[in-house]
């Protein structure tokens, strides 16, 4: 239904959009998922449209197409080496989805600590994620599969179940009463297979 996996491809931070435009040229079908910021400059406000994986595009990669893309200006690597390293077309299909419908889409750093939930409504029903800060919206981190890639994204308590009723992967520094009220130290998420 959603075709070939995707490819993570790493290149120069800041050169996202110039390796899309070269990978255009080539004809090379590749996907830069970009959300809108709104930045202060000293004399004005602006709204800029920047990466949501800062140094990663994606890529249908076969053995034809491989040398016109690592051969393109600002690109570094192809990430991983075979199958298990690839991104899902669902995946991708959903984060599309999710910045068209106006979802608010925004990069994260890489998590260590958390609990783990599954989402229940919306584009992203299904996916697993980590639960990183509860106010008025749950913020759940939501990892690529088999990539070091995350994305945060806010829902409704409503639409997410906890997998586990205990928080996972703390380390012992880390006690129960030591956590602050609500909020939960996000983990690396594993994909469900």
């Amino acid at each position: 239904m959603f075709g070939d996996p995707w490819s993570a491809l790493q290149v120069k931070t800041n050169q996202e959009k110039r390796v899309s435009q070269h990978l255009a040229i080539r004809s090379v079908e590749h996907y830069l998922p970009l959300y809108n910021e709104r930045s202060r400059w000293s004399d004005r406000t602006v709204t800029l449209e920047r990466p949501l994986f800062p140094g990663y595009l994606f890529v249908r990669l076969s053995p034809e197409n491989r040398l016109p893309i690592v051969s393109a200006p600002g690109v570094l690597r192809v990430l991983g080496n075979g199958e298990a390293d690839l991104v899902t077309p669902e995946e991708v299909e959903r984060i599309r989805v999710a910045l068209a419908s106006g979802y608010s889409l925004r990069p994260h750093a890489n998590i260590r600590l958390g609990t783990g939930v599954r989402v229940r409504k919306g584009v992203f029903a299904g996916v697993i994620g980590i639960v990183t800060e509860i106010r008025r919206k749950c913020s759940v981190v939501i990892s690529l599969s088999n990539s070091l890639q995350s994305f945060c994204v806010e829902t409704d308590f409503e639409a997410i179940d906890v997998l586990d009723d205990v928080m996972v992967g703390l380390d012992s520094r880390y006690q129960p009463d030591s956590l602050p009220d609500r909020k939960f130290i996000p983990t690396w998420p594993r994909p469900v297979r």
